[in-house]
């Protein structure tokens, strides 16, 4: 799973397509616990969703951008429109529903 570490590679990133965003930080415990449930996904929906992260203590400017307050926060994107936004740790199912309704 890619770590975006620019402003605009994460333009880049969310412009075409399904895109999933991990706001996170290396210190948060949920975050941590979010992991593993999301490298499964991105196994899951390769080639359909791309599943990224971004460490909003190196990328405070994008975490201001999406207002993100809390962390894990996830940004769901459709061809760079922010269509869900999803707070805390989530299930795989949850978040399965979420991916499909993206695709």
């Amino acid at each position: 799973m890619e770590i975006i570490t620019t402003e605009k590679e994460f333009n880049e990133t969310i412009a075409q397509g399904s895109v999933l965003v991990d706001m996170f930080a290396t210190w948060c415990g949920p975050c941590k616990m979010l992991a593993p449930v999301l490298n499964d996904l991105a196994d899951t929906y390769a080639g359909k969703v791309n599943i990224v992260k971004v460490d909003v203590d190196e990328n405070p400017e994008l975490a201001a951008r999406f207002q993100v307050m809390s962390i894990p926060t996830l940004l769901f994107f459709k061809d760079g429109n922010l269509v869900e936004t999803s707070l805390g740790f989530q299930s795989k199912a949850a978040l399965s529903q979420k991916i499909e309704a993206l695709l």
